[in-house]
């Protein structure tokens, strides 16, 4: 893995890139994704959570059975950037930590595994709906495991709850990974 520190790389079709990037080799089976980890200001804390995720945007190359992922970090602070590296697997996930600091980044050494359930139904769907109601002071991240792709809810007002719902789409007996960022608590 290594980092770069690059500014105003280029020009093409009139998009200029600044920032950073780093690159990890996926092997076979295997699909990784990065989020950046952002804190919100203090003058927003009210009606938001206290971090949200940035999903990094990423290029691949392969090199025989391996993908070369480059990730982008558009906008690095001045201080460092906490990552959240998730690579996804058959039945599994890989959790991994990371601080990008200057031209340095820096990875667990501890990774964390978590292995798939697949919640049973015994009716037969292809999807089942899920409602609930959203805490805007909470930002949940749900992932499909095979594609990597997020989930994203549907946000409505219920008029006659008198409040506002959210509702996702997921397949039946498949399994979601979702995460959150919280303050570790001592």
């Amino acid at each position: 893995m290594y980092i770069e520190n690059r500014r105003s790389v280029g020009c093409i079709d009139m998009y200029v890139w600044e920032g950073k990037h780093f690159s990890i080799m996926d092997p076979n089976n295997v699909n990784t994704v990065v989020y950046q980890i952002n804190e919100t200001l203090k003058e927003d804390l009210k009606n938001s959570p206290k971090y949200t995720v940035t999903r990094l945007d990423y290029t691949e190359e392969m090199y025989g059975d391996k993908k070369k992922k480059t990730f982008y970090i558009d906008d690095p602070s001045d201080n460092k950037d906490e990552l959240v590296i998730l690579s996804f697997g058959k039945d599994r996930v890989v959790i991994n930590m990371a601080i990008l600091q200057g031209d340095k980044i820096t990875i667990s050494k501890k990774p964390t595994p978590l292995k798939f359930n697949t919640l049973y139904s015994d009716t037969e769907k292809e999807y089942k709906e899920f409602k609930y109601t959203p805490n805007f002071k909470r930002q949940i991240s749900i992932i499909d495991p095979e594609t990597t792709e997020e989930v994203k809810p549907t946000v409505y007002f219920d008029e006659e709850a008198n409040e506002v719902r959210g509702k996702c789409k997921l397949k039946a007996n498949k399994p979601y990974f979702a995460f959150e960022i919280k303050e570790k608590k001592d």
